[in-house]
């Protein structure tokens, strides 16, 4: 009998050792960013660390809804693709770590407490279609987006369904002065765009000619154009902003060790530039070469670059879609 109960103990502890084992070999993370980007690093990293990356892509309010859903009993690891205002608000369920590539990325970027850091930065921009509109005949300004002639050739992304197309209005509410003056030259924008489903059917619309503008993010552009599509990105001169993503890891989370492998692999430089190079995501580092790297993007020092209050706008968003919903319906 002592014999038989040894036995099934060295089993339990056998069984265990290979689930702590098993456990270590494979990483949950939860995600916002696209498909494309997702396989990418999860089959690279795996390759390199033989740690496999189980993906749940989602919504940012989806992912972080499930992350405190789980608090009590975490079956993520890593969160990543969340914007800085998300993470932030978000903290309580984040566990800090200071990754090695910290000093590469500016404070700005990062949580002073290390609980989240910058990956990816996303800037706000135009798109033109050189083939519809020449190179030098398109808009160099937001200003100049509220021009007639644009009227019904600039392609945008309904705010109730992107969260860059939100912060891309009330940047300029902001911009163009605040309040009724603010809102009221939104609306005069508002005319000149069809407003589209998804951010998808405004690349895709520069892309193949139907709009000759479009109001989107600065990947899309180099992205198309290394497809071949006539399109260029306008950097505007009246400013824009970078909106940051980033990675965390969950507080508690079954597999911290292969966590902390994740945050370091996916902000180490070489890494970036392969990101650069398949997806031509912008860096949160910023010892990138840029300009002599795919896509030859400028340097974030060399865009004009404004404020914009994140969490002002995202404490109010609520009340802010219900205006803007009204704009869409009174210029359409």
């Amino acid at each position: 009998m002592q014999r038989t109960g040894m036995t099934a103990l060295a089993v339990a502890a056998a069984l265990g050792w290979a689930g702590t084992a098993q456990a270590q070999q494979r990483v949950v993370l939860y995600t916002s960013n696209d498909a494309t980007l997702n396989k990418l690093i999860a089959t690279e990293f795996t390759k390199e660390t033989k740690v496999e990356v189980d993906v749940v892509s989602a919504g940012s309010g989806v992912v972080i809804k499930r992350i405190e859903t789980e608090k009590d009993r975490p079956q993520g690891d890593l969160v990543w693709g969340i914007s800085r205002s998300l993470l932030q608000t978000n903290v309580q369920y984040l566990q800090s770590y200071a990754s090695q590539h910290k000093a590469a990325i500016p404070a700005e970027f990062r949580d002073p407490e290390d609980r989240w850091i910058g990956t990816n930065l996303h800037l706000l921009v135009g798109l033109q279609n050189t083939k519809s509109i020449p190179d030098a005949q398109g808009p160099k300004s937001w200003d100049d987006l509220t021009a007639a002639k644009w009227k019904g050739n600039i392609a945008f992304t309904d705010p109730a369904n992107s969260g860059s197309a939100y912060s891309n209005v009330t940047l300029l509410v902001d911009l163009w002065g605040g309040g009724n003056a603010g809102w009221d030259k939104v609306s005069k924008l508002f005319a000149n765009t069809k407003v589209l489903n998804r951010s998808a059917l405004v690349f895709q619309g520069v892309g193949n000619g139907e709009y000759g503008l479009g109001i989107s993010l600065e990947y899309a552009g180099y992205l198309w154009a290394s497809n071949g599509a006539p399109v260029k990105v306008i950097y505007p001169t009246d400013g824009t902003i970078a909106q940051m993503e980033g990675v965390a890891i969950i507080k508690n989370g079954p597999n911290a060790d292969g966590a902390r492998k994740f945050v370091d692999y996916v902000n180490r430089k070489d890494v970036r530039e392969m990101i650069l190079k398949e997806t031509f995501r912008r860096p949160a580092r910023q010892d990138l070469d840029l300009p002599n790297l795919p896509g030859k993007m400028p340097k974030l020092t060399d865009v004009k670059l404004v404020k914009y209050d994140e969490e002002g706008w995202t404490a109010k968003r609520n009340e802010t879609m219900d205006r803007i919903k009204d704009v869409i319906q009174k210029t359409r």
